[in-house]
């Protein structure tokens, strides 16, 4: 059987390859996301995303755990006012960038990366060939948000949520009160999108049924 696993340890992603079929396994990479911007430079969000992706799924395609498995990272930059918004992680800087977002609309972009990891010439007979395949996409929606009080910022602030979300918001959680509407695909906003995934693993020579459970 085809195994995946997903370099993230974003509870979101896991629920929306979990809702949509996919099987798949969690490893965790230790990238330092600053160290790797840092050493690359500066670059546009849409860049950035892609560039984080493909660095936690090497990292973790590095490790023996991933040998003979598909490895996919994935990293999300939202886009607002020319400037590339990752994750917030204080009340101050979330709540600053909502007050500004309020009414207004962004861009996030999710990166996404797969390397295959399996053998390209197994020896058993039953086993797939792996295509050696290490390729990735970005997929971009824009997000349109309501007008919020600042009351209502405080208080969604409050509950954490947004804290550890690249551009201070959810929209499969609190924060989808405050989303007006989604020109993209939702699922990227998410954080992972299945249609993209499907072409990634196309690309490597697999069906994405492959990774549905058996009937």
């Amino acid at each position: 059987m085809t195994r995946l696993i997903l370099a993230s340890q974003s509870p979101a992603r896991t629920k929306l390859l979990a809702d949509a079929g996919i099987s798949h396994s969690v490893l965790v990479s230790d990238v330092d996301e600053d160290a790797v911007q840092a050493r690359y430079g500066v670059t546009d969000p849409h860049d950035t995303a892609l560039l984080l992706a493909r660095a936690k799924a090497e990292a973790v395609a590095a490790l023996p755990d991933a040998e003979g498995a598909l490895v996919l990272g994935c990293d999300s930059v939202f886009e607002f006012g020319g400037e590339a918004h990752g994750k917030p992680y204080t009340a101050g800087v979330a709540r600053e960038r909502m007050l500004r977002m309020s009414g207004n609309s962004g861009v996030l972009h999710t990166g996404h990366w797969l390397v295959d990891c399996r053998d390209t010439m197994p020896d058993d007979g039953d086993a797939a060939p792996g295509s050696g395949a290490t390729l990735g996409a970005v997929t971009s929606a824009e997000v349109h948000f309501t007008e919020m009080e600042p009351d209502e910022i405080d208080a969604y602030i409050a509950t954490g949520e947004p804290l550890h979300c690249a551009g201070s918001f959810t929209i499969d959680g609190l924060g989808g009160a405050f989303i007006r509407k989604v020109d993209g695909d939702p699922h990227a906003v998410v954080g992972l999108s299945i249609s993209t995934l499907r072409s990634l693993l196309a690309q490597a020579n697999v069906r994405i049924t492959e990774l549905w459970p058996a009937r």
